[in-house]
């Protein structure tokens, strides 16, 4: 795969087409990456103690390495 954590990338396709960011972390056996602040993804959570709300989180989600490429 030729993309690394901590690469600078660009989107080449998909609804973040364009934007750029840093390689959080690699799956190279599924040639999937993370990018801080791309493909960005709503998860609700449970509340873990009694007695605190659940809440909303936003993470990031994989993308495939062939749709970033490194930014020079």
């Amino acid at each position: 795969m030729h993309i690394k954590k901590g690469d600078n990338v660009v989107i080449l396709s998909g609804d973040d087409k364009g934007k750029t960011g840093k390689v959080v972390k690699a799956f190279p056996r599924e040639n999937k990456v993370v990018v801080e602040g791309v493909n960005m993804a709503k998860k609700h959570q449970r509340p873990r103690a009694e007695g605190q709300k659940g809440q909303v989180i936003e993470m990031a989600m994989p993308i495939a390495a062939s749709k970033v490429a490194k930014k020079v």
